[in-house]
């Protein structure tokens, strides 16, 4: 099972001013892949930040994927970074440099001459197409690995991976990397470090198989992944460590795959022959809207009361006057 390296640039990434969803976005898809994501660094835009960062991912995978820093500002290095790892020259293309200023004629506005960096690149990559923004990525085979640099806006690289960078990955990586078993146990409750331990040396799973732990949206996600066995063992396989993985994480498992926290609070109230009504205060409306966003919803969902006032609180659901003033309208006893 070939190996790939995520490198997540930006000071606003360590500042904690923005969410890394790249990271979380490229690791799903590199597992449904059947590619191990072996490790994954977060730097800012500093330069030897990053070449330790490059370095690293060199030392220990196959694929080295970056996001973030192909813009044209002083600050922007990735590029320059990955390039002087990777010992390759950058070159101003024309077709790229035609491109650009064909960006910034069309909203009629001039190009400043510092995005000329943007239409350089070593002339053995391809160029990633950027549909949405100023920045190419880069996608690179030289000396046994593969160097990928894409936009650090989620909606750029996301739609550069899925359009520029996947089929290529399939191709370079061969069918034979293509995972014959998945599956995701979903987990609410716990958190990413508390279900590492609970899981402890299931973790350590065979070098045919892969396994990642994913926080996403409040949820941890246990990705499971099995390549080069037969259809038949890798899903014995993957059925007997999930069960194992479930049996040590108790009710904090809600789910697999598809299954989401409202489709399986649906399907339990519908089981039960139950309804259910919501009080929400802070978020709200966002609980209900959850609930009937799902078609059929009817069947079992009552209603709600958004109180988001203390006198809401008190008419609407009889909260005692005397719980707000002791304890805050945001509190347990409210």
């Amino acid at each position: 099972m070939q190996r790939a390296y995520l490198i997540s640039t930006g000071h606003e990434l360590l500042s904690g001013a923005t969410v890394d969803s790249n990271a979380s976005f490229l690791t799903a898809r590199l597992l449904d892949m059947g590619l191990q994501v072996t490790g994954r660094s977060t730097v800012g835009d500093d330069r030897d930040a990053l070449e330790r960062a490059f370095a690293a991912g060199m030392a220990t995978a196959d694929i080295i994927i970056s996001t973030g820093g192909l813009g044209p500002t002083f600050d922007d290095l990735t590029k320059m970074v990955a390039c002087d790892i990777m010992d390759c020259q950058l070159e101003l293309r024309p077709e790229e440099e035609q491109r650009l200023r064909r960006y910034f004629d069309a909203r009629h506005r001039p190009m400043p001459e510092i995005n000329l960096r943007q239409a350089m690149f070593p002339p053995e990559a391809a160029v990633l197409y950027n549909a949405i923004g100023t920045a190419p990525g880069i996608y690179l085979r030289k000396n046994d690995k593969i160097l990928i640099l894409l936009p650090g806006p989620p909606r750029e690289m996301t739609r550069m991976f899925l359009n520029e960078v996947e089929r290529r990955l399939q191709a370079d990586c061969g069918l034979d990397n293509r995972p014959i078993g998945k599956r995701t146990i979903k987990i609410m409750g716990l958190g990413e470090s508390q279900v590492e331990e609970r899981l402890g040396n299931l973790l350590d799973v065979p070098a045919d198989m892969a396994v990642a732990l994913l926080a996403v949206d409040g949820e941890i996600h246990i990705k499971l992944t099995l390549t080069n066995s037969s259809k038949r063992t890798g899903h014995d396989q993957l059925g007997a460590l999930s069960g194992s993985m479930a049996e040590l994480l108790g009710h904090h498992v809600f789910g697999y795959d598809n299954d989401t926290l409202v489709t399986r609070t649906a399907e339990l109230l519908l089981e039960r022959q139950s309804t259910l009504a919501v009080a929400e205060s802070c978020t709200g409306g966002m609980l209900g809207k959850m609930i009937t966003d799902r078609p059929g919803s009817s069947r079992y969902f009552w209603g709600g009361v958004i109180s988001y006032s203390d006198q809401a609180k008190q008419l609407l659901l009889d909260v005692d006057a005397a719980i707000l003033a002791n304890h805050g309208a945001v509190s347990a006893e409210t």
